[in-house]
């Protein structure tokens, strides 16, 4: 390692007929080829001797056995101590090393968020030491701060990340992480205590962002896991709808449920094959059962509610608010009672009806943005079709039985594109060629797919309101699909790789708590600098680390 040499140098002038001294802090920089050039670091003008004696660089030093500070002058050894310096220490440079470098900055910023939500405070009431002293509620810190900074397996936090840290430093002098074993056993006691965490989680937000929770978010997402089906008949790992294109494997469902600021207030796992109609009910009972039968308003997406569930929502007292998408074919039913009806400009570009109907609201909107968005893609799927059946009208030797399996790829493939263009297969026996098989394209249904391209239909039983509000409080929705996505891409709630069906949960629960820490620090950046995320907050103060400093002395 190079010796660091940082001295006081002196610059002579003669001006107006005396002699004037100018010192600056300077030191000695090696460039390329062994060249040693000075640098000056520090200019201090004309300084006098007592001055320049303060100079001399010093530290304090703290004796544990006195509990006093004395002041303390370190030099190299190769250098004499001046006589005016008191007390001094004389280093050996050439041992002197940096060591065990760890990163601070991202653990601190965690567990001051742990700490803001008053997390510390709640779980050391509820996991208490075990007899060998083991702190468990340091232990679930550790965890979702992991799970928070850079996620990963439990294997790797034990093995790798904990000891490249200064999480251990911080949790302080008592905290042990111990075998990998504790990690997995800090699981199993999680899960009875998801109904007081909730309630404490929710007012907390409400202390520190004046959250309110008379809207609420409600949607559905799946999680997969890398692992055979279970045999248990009961497991909830089961084959469904993946959201997440891995149909290959079993998963479960994920019910959240969020304020539009994004502040989650509940969560439930589902078997993986759930329906998103039949889980509303359910959902809607234990949120009234943990915060009580208050008027609220649930934003939900069309796949979720059923005539049923709106129904008893309109029936139950006080009345459930709700404002929902609605299924196409119900615009098909509506579209001449629409038609009749004036636009309302939202915004630029997107305009607005509104239809009163049997109690209900219903708002038509119109997306050019989303126009554009649709239109393109119907045109690739349908040029990629297009494509498609020309090259299987000119294949050679195909046989009938051939042409249908291809031809079903291409068709499911292009999804509801396919419907545009009337396919004219061979009769059986007959040889593929132009005559016997030929397409062309439904301009009928290609009109009527145009008209509604960038159009939508809302639902709601609010009391009668501008259109244009409306909509806007559905574009809330788009707060929920965020959570999900910081959920899986950024604290990597998938795959799991539990298999205990408990400690499956307790995986989602750990997730769960770092996704509030991820909230909380959204929240506490969105007045102070709304463009910053809290993924790059965690970067930038993932570079502070801690090192420990060796000063070899001569007196050793």
């Amino acid at each position: 390692m190079r010796k660091p040499s940082l001295f006081l140098k002196c610059h002579a002038r003669f001006k107006n007929g005396k002699d004037h001294r100018y010192w600056s802090l300077a030191e000695n920089q090696r460039c390329a080829g062994g060249r040693i050039v000075q640098r000056q670091v520090l200019y201090l003008g004309e300084i006098n001797d007592s001055q320049r004696a303060a100079w001399i660089k010093q530290i304090d030093v703290f004796d544990a056995q006195a509990r006093v500070y004395t002041t303390t002058a370190l030099f190299p050894e190769d250098r004499l101590v001046p006589v005016e310096v008191a007390r001094a220490i004389q280093i050996r440079l050439s041992e002197f090393e940096v060591q065990r470098p760890r990163q601070w900055g991202a653990c601190w910023l965690a567990l001051w968020l742990w700490e803001l939500l008053e997390l510390d405070t709640f779980w050391g009431r509820r996991l208490l030491p075990s007899r060998e002293g083991t702190r468990w509620d340091l232990i679930l810190a550790a965890m979702v701060a992991y799970r928070l900074i850079e996620p990963g397996s439990e294997w790797r936090l034990h093995r790798h990340w904990f000891g490249t840290t200064a999480l251990g430093d911080l949790l302080g002098p008592e905290f042990s992480l111990g075998s990998k074993d504790n990690l997995y056993r800090c699981l199993d006691p999680l899960l009875k205590y998801k109904g007081e965490l909730f309630s404490h989680l929710r007012q907390r937000w409400a202390d520190l962002f004046a959250a309110q929770f008379d809207v609420l978010l409600y949607d559905l997402t799946s999680t997969y896991f890398e692992s055979e089906p279970p045999w248990d008949p009961e497991d909830q790992r089961r084959f469904g709808h993946s959201r997440d294109k891995r149909s290959d494997c079993v998963q479960v469902v994920l019910a959240l449920v969020l304020t539009p600021e994004g502040y989650p207030i509940g969560y439930e796992v589902l078997p993986g094959n759930t329906a998103d109609i039949t889980t509303l009910n359910e959902t809607r009972k234990k949120i009234e059962e943990q915060y009580g039968p208050v008027e609220r308003i649930w934003l939900m997406d069309r796949g979720i509610p059923t005539e049923e569930s709106l129904a008893a929502m309109r029936a139950s007292l006080p009345p459930v608010r709700y404002l929902v998408g609605t299924p196409k074919g119900r615009l098909t039913r509506l579209e001449k009672k629409l038609a009749a009806l004036p636009w309302t400009q939202a915004r630029p570009q997107v305009q607005v009806k509104l239809l009163p109907e049997e109690g209900e609201l219903y708002v038509l909107v119109n997306s050019q943005a989303r126009i554009d968005k649709e239109r393109a893609m119907r045109l690739r799927r349908l040029k990629r079709l297009w494509a498609r059946l020309k090259e299987l009208q000119a294949m050679k030797k195909l046989s009938r039985d051939e042409l249908l399996k291809k031809l079903a790829v291409a068709q499911s493939q292009a999804g509801r594109v396919a419907g545009l263009v009337e396919v004219n297969e061979p009769a059986q026996g007959q040889e593929v060629s132009a005559q016997t098989f030929g397409f062309k394209l439904r301009k009928d249904k290609l009109r009527v797919q145009r008209r509604r391209e960038g159009r939508y239909l809302l639902r709601s039983n609010l009391p009668a309101q501008d259109p244009g509000k409306l909509w806007e409080m559905y574009l809330l929705l788009a707060e929920i699909e965020a959570a999900f996505k910081n959920l899986k891409s950024d604290l990597r709630l998938r795959p799991i790789y539990h298999q205990l069906e408990q400690r499956i949960e307790a995986h989602i629960f750990v997730a769960f708590l770092s996704l509030c820490l991820h909230v909380t620090l959204r929240g506490k950046l969105r007045p102070l600098a709304p463009g910053l995320t809290p993924r790059a907050v965690l970067d930038k103060l993932a570079c502070i680390q801690m090192l420990d400093v060796y000063f070899p002395t001569t007196d050793g």
